[in-house]
């Protein structure tokens, strides 16, 4: 008989284990303050046992936290706009792939985040190869196992510099530029190419072109489709923008960037398809003290 209590116990314990979610050592959450003129300092940062993160909306430390890209995720409108600055400490034997999770442990705590999921009907464009077939080679595969930036990349990071082009370092070589008309994408899976002309669209980019491996590619637009581009990108980062800027979105359509993709032997489909996501139901616009 007593080998029962001894069963509940045991697995009572599993259930507090498998419950306890990581946690930084020590963390600072704090409100961003203003970006030097012409410049942008903006992502995270992993260097020893160190995590610094810079001017991330909570929309955007919600979509790193939980894997999820920022159209997954539903709230108020300030987790957009409104921008933090983190600071933690990662614990004794912790490894950089564990950010995310104590990510969560952060927020939920700070932030006195009430949460649940749905999944949802979404009208998304589907990132295809057309008839033609693709007009770019893949790279040689990386010797040294690197060509999935995702498996263990936590530094990105972004700079403002002159002619006002903006990089993105994705890690493991992985990185795109936008400036000049165009965009410049180094090392980029189809998967990371959608995810990176989501920035550009009214709805999600879906990778459905079944292709492996990682490309170099360039995209050409006329000034006004780029501004156009600029633009949505900026709304869809909860940035506000003046009467004047919007109205530059009068008439403009996304013609440049299917003649763009197509130059490179990809075009997007407007399609359906059902997508989880994240619906905040109650967060405290200040963080709890640090």
């Amino acid at each position: 008989m007593r080998v029962i209590p001894g069963i509940v116990a045991v697995m009572l314990a599993s259930s507090s284990i498998r419950a306890q979610k990581l946690e930084f050592e020590v963390a600072s959450i704090r409100p961003s303050g203003p970006q030097a003129p012409d410049t942008l300092n903006v992502g995270l940062h992993v260097d020893g046992a160190q995590v610094r993160v810079s001017h991330f909306s909570l929309k955007d430390y919600l979509g790193m936290a939980y894997k999820l890209k920022v159209y997954q995720i539903t709230g108020p409108d300030w987790i957009a706009s409104d921008r933090f600055d983190i600071n933690a400490k990662l614990p004794e034997g912790a490894k950089r792939e564990q950010v995310p999770e104590m990510l969560q442990s952060l927020l939920e705590n700070r932030f006195q985040l009430k949460m649940h999921r749905e999944t949802k009907p979404f009208s998304v464009y589907a990132l295809v190869v057309p008839k033609g077939g693709l007009k770019m080679e893949a790279l040689p595969p990386d010797p040294d196992g690197g060509d999935d930036p995702s498996n263990g990349a936590v530094d990105v990071s972004g700079g403002g510099g002159r002619g006002r082009n903006v990089s993105i370092d994705l890690g493991k070589g992985s990185s795109f530029t936008l400036g000049d008309n165009k965009v410049y994408a180094k090392k980029l899976s189809m998967t990371a190419f959608a995810d990176l002309l989501a920035r550009f669209e009214d709805r999600p980019v879906v990778d459905m072109t079944e292709t492996k491996g990682n490309y170099d590619l360039t995209l050409e637009f006329t000034p006004e489709d780029f501004r156009a581009m600029m633009i949505r990108s900026a709304i869809a980062a909860g940035v506000a923008l003046p009467p004047e800027a919007l109205r530059l979105l009068d008439g403009a359509s996304d013609s440049g960037l299917q003649t763009a993709l197509q130059t490179v032997g990809l075009k997007l489909d407007s399609r359906k398809a059902p997508i989880e996501t994240l619906i905040v139901d109650h967060a405290e616009k200040a963080p709890t003290e640090n």
